[in-house]
């Protein structure tokens, strides 16, 4: 079965080469191979298509593994977020609901083959797209591009390159490609509202999409989309009740209050709330073309969208560090309760600006191809914090703060090219990029360093523990100060403390400094990170003979952060007869760490031992990591292979692939190291690294040293190797009684370590990295059209995984294992027609409100049911309706 130009020109540009080749080499085909089109339309139809009804989803041509996924697909999915579309049809492909994790609460990172969100490349009408302003602040410190940003009524069709292809595309190309194209019409348009609610009777939903097209002329398309979402928060948790402090247990009037707290504050009687954040937005996405000649077309797209999303922290009770007594100026006790009286949740707000533009010229000139483009990209986050205070101001703290932006611009051009070599397609290009990623100062109060950042603030006590002259001074006004009451140790264990009274008095009471959850971005640590690249590259494809196609790719980049490196990659296709293919490619790969990763500093409430604990994330160029033992960030390099079948026996398709990618210096987050002010000086006891990390941080000047309580920075950490399986099946059914589709698609995914990761992560982390995601992932499903009735029925599966509770020290508790099941999770919809114009849906997702099995190895904490970061989605049954309109 000998393949046309026009053929071998998509599956190239499919398989790595720009894809905006395919829009390049399809006008040349076109015009040399007329007589092959004409025979043979429909053959050219399902090899090209990007969305025609009843296609198989894979290009099984291709030399790389691609699924592409229709606007039809997109449409019956029951979800607004793109991420949750693509998780739904892609099995290789995963994001979880994060509920407590600062930004990553409203840009959620994911993966693609067991890679997270930074190694797969994000492609808009094969241009790249820019990535998002938030670095995820533990794991892989994943940035990159924020794809719900996306409307779904903007979408034509979805291509998924299942393959590393650096060597095309250049850094983050490690995983995989998804290309999102845009809509081009230039009449006609569609309108859609959709509306649902969970079974729990909460976290309503609704959205609302549309596009329309216009023509330009005669000779172009304006293609304009529009989405407006809303959703509510849900709730999954279960009232605080932990050992070091339950809510229940106390009294009448606190419980009072801190209910009241959580309803005026998040909306639930708990006060520690485990769910999906509110969370709106509207987006809009344009795309443009215009042909100047028959040979030379001008185009443009561009988005903009503005969203917003707010959810709940740590609940902060008496006692915990935060809410503490203090001695103010007067000698009089202040407790933050005066505030909050039944405890505070700090509640954290995010708005998002996302913005893009795209504009360029591409046509033909003989035999060449051309394609020159440029770009800008920008995102935006805005953080807000509310709810809380600012500890070490006392009674003078705000309880609403803005701790700062994180803003991430991207600037490129591009030129590509093609040329025609009769049996081969040459394809050639450069590139220059420039980035910066900004975090801006937040306002003063939200890292100011109090007065009660330190002890004896008023200096009330001498060092000998005696009362100096203003102490006396209050004491004589009614004060009841005690100086000589400084510590709690009982040395001797005598049952009396060394001081002789019992605890400490307020004066020696030292607590956090800025706003309380997330600390405001300080001048010490605001800043632009910047850096510029360029890049060369080369391609050839083309028949080797009339089985064999094969094509090579070379790419040279240039960083002004991390130098220069050389990547390349060969694939290719075998036809074995009429319905059998094998394929196959092999190559390198790299990825600078972003500027965003070398740059990012945070404190956060986070769980190191199980229990809220301040900790801090430090650049690891950044004086404060390399006091900690940092080096600075090296780029990540891997090598891809993959081996795979393709087959088509009538209406059946079938596609079964290998793959196996090594990753060398994977950058990772280290294990949380704990920080403690405990004098330990006998390098063997317990503690005394605890305490050597706080003094790293106070000689390195780190505001409110003393309140944190673990630090970890991004570093080179460890190599893996991540092999697994793909396989999709698409069988097509028509009959009397209409025309049926019936897909399945699996994915076996497995990482392990390829070095030893022991002098960067504990044994509970490492436990965790292996076993913490499921092996198996399967969605299978049917759709069935009969007349004006249409029905959809998903089946979603996820496998075993496990997760470790805690480890010694030295090795996991193997008595705190937990295995959690496997999962089916049923979606059903069914559709009518009304008239040519409206569709009316009803559905239900996951019909029979499942759920993952419960943590109970001691890992959950603070009210926490479900295992959060699982991919296992644990929010339950959720029913809608839509109508959709087509003109």
């Amino acid at each position: 079965m000998r393949k046309t130009k026009i053929q071998h020109a998509i599956t190239t540009a499919l398989s790595g080469m720009s894809l905006a080749a395919l829009a390049l080499t399809a006008p040349l085909a076109l015009a040399q191979e007329a007589e092959t089109e004409a025979a043979e339309p429909e053959n050219l139809e399902k090899i090209a298509v990007v969305g025609a009804r009843g296609a198989p989803r894979s290009v099984t041509s291709s030399p790389v593994p691609v699924d592409v996924l229709s606007a039809e697909d997109i449409e019956a999915v029951a979800f607004t977020d793109m991420n949750n579309v693509l998780m739904t049809l892609v099995p290789s492909y995963a994001v979880s609901r994060q509920p407590i994790s600062d930004g990553g609460t409203f840009i959620r990172p994911a993966t693609l083959r067991g890679m997270p969100t930074d190694k797969t490349l994000v492609l808009v009408n094969s241009k790249r797209r820019h990535r998002a302003a938030l670095v995820s602040i533990g794991g892989s410190g994943t940035q990159g591009p924020d794809i719900a940003t996306i409307p779904t009524a903007a979408i034509a069709n979805v291509e998924v390159l299942r393959d590393g292809a650096a060597a095309q595309y250049g850094s983050d190309a490690i995983a995989g490609v998804i290309n999102f194209q845009l809509k081009e019409n230039t009449e006609g348009g569609s309108f859609t509202a959709d509306y649902g609610s969970y079974f729990e009777g909460d976290g309503d939903q609704i959205t609302i999409t549309g596009n329309k097209g216009f023509a330009l002329g005669e000779d172009g398309f304006l293609s304009i989309s529009a989405e407006y979402s809303d959703s509510e928060a849900t709730y999954r948790g279960e009232q605080y009740c932990e050992s070091w402090f339950c809510v229940d247990e106390q009294s009448d009037q606190y419980i009072a209050d801190a209910t009241a707290m959580a309803n005026s504050v998040h909306g639930s009687d708990v006060v520690q709330p485990w769910g999906q954040p509110n969370t709106s937005g509207t987006r809009i996405f344009v795309n443009a073309g215009y042909a100047l000649t028959d040979d030379a077309e001008l185009y443009a797209f561009g988005n903009y969208s503005e969203s917003e999303g707010d959810g709940s922290f740590y609940y902060r009770y008496p006692g915990n560090g935060t809410i503490e007594d203090l001695r103010l100026e007067d000698g009089s006790i202040w407790s933050p309760l005066e505030i909050y009286p039944g405890g505070f949740t700090p509640r954290f707000f995010g708005d998002v600006t996302d913005y893009s533009l795209v504009g360029g010229i591409k046509g033909m000139s003989g035999a060449l191809g051309y394609d020159i483009s440029g770009r800008y990209g920008y995102n935006d986050i805005s953080y807000t914090l509310s709810n809380t205070i600012n500890p070490s101001m006392g009674n003078e703290s705000p309880t609403s703060f803005k701790p700062g932006d994180l803003t991430n611009e991207e600037t490129q051009f591009q030129a590509d090219f093609t040329y025609d070599l009769d049996e081969y397609v040459f394809a050639f290009g450069l590139s220059y990029l420039d980035e910066s990623y900004e975090i801006s100062e937040g306002e003063e109060a939200s890292y100011f360093a109090g007065d009660y950042a330190q002890a004896d603030p008023w200096g009330f006590c001498n060092d000998d523990y005696t009362t100096t002259e203003a102490g006396a001074a209050v004491i004589a006004n009614g004060s009841t100060l005690n100086c000589a009451n400084y510590t709690s140790n009982d040395s001797d264990e005598d049952g009396i403390e060394d001081d002789g009274f019992e605890g400490v008095d307020a004066v020696y009471t030292i607590v956090g400094v800025g706003s309380n959850g997330f600390p405001g971005y300080s001048p010490d640590y605001s800043g632009s990170y910047e850096r510029d690249s360029y890049a060369v590259y080369t391609d050839i494809s083309g028949d080797i003979t009339d089985s064999l196609f094969a094509q090579a790719a070379l790419r040279y980049e240039d960083y002004s952060d991390f130098g220069s490196e050389l990547v390349y990659k060969v694939a290719a296709f075998y036809q074995i007869n009429d319905d059998v293919g094998i394929r196959s490619s092999y190559g390198t790969g790299f990825r600078a760490p972003t500027p965003g990763q070398q740059g990012t500093t945070n404190v956060s409430t986070r769980l190191p031992n199980g229990q809220p604990v301040a900790t801090g994330l430090f650049p690891a160029g950044g004086e404060v990591a390399q006091a900690l033992g940092a080096e600075e960030l090296l780029p990540e390099k891997s090598t891809n292979f993959t081996l795979g079948l393709t087959a088509n026996y009538g209406d059946l398709t079938l596609t079964v692939d290998y793959y196996n990618i090594k990753l060398e210096d994977r950058l990772y987050s280290v294990s949380t190291r704990d920080v403690s002010t405990t004098v330990v000086t006998d390098p063997d006891a317990d503690g005394y690294d605890a305490y050597q990390n706080y003094l790293a941080l106070s000689s390195a000047g780190v505001s409110g040293a003393e309140s944190i309580g673990g630090v970890f920075f991004f570093q080179n950490a460890f190599d893996t190797v991540t092999e697994g399986l793909d396989v999709v099946a698409t069988y097509k059914m028509d009959s009397t009684y209409g025309t049926t589709m019936i897909t399945g698609s699996v994915n076996y995914n497995d990482t392990d370590f390829d070095s030893d990761p022991s002098e960067y992560l504990d044994p509970e982390d490492i436990f965790d990295f292996k076993n913490g995601t499921p092996e198996m992932r399967g969605v299978f499903s049917v759709t069935h059209s009969y007349d004006v009735w249409s029905a959809v029925a998903r089946l979603s599966y996820y496998g075993e995984y496990e997760n470790v509770g805690s480890d010694d020290g030295d090795v996991i508790n193997e008595d705190t294992i937990q295995t959690y099941g496997s999962e089916f999770m049923f979606d059903i919809e069914g559709s009518y027609m009304i008239n040519e114009n409206l569709t009316l849906s009803v559905g239900v997702r996951n019909l029979f409100d499942n759920y993952p099995d419960p943590t109970v190895n001691g890992d959950a904490c603070c009210g926490q049911i479900y295992d959060s970061a699982s991919v296992v989605d644990w929010q339950g049954g959720y029913y809608y309706t839509r109508l959709a309109a087509r003109f």
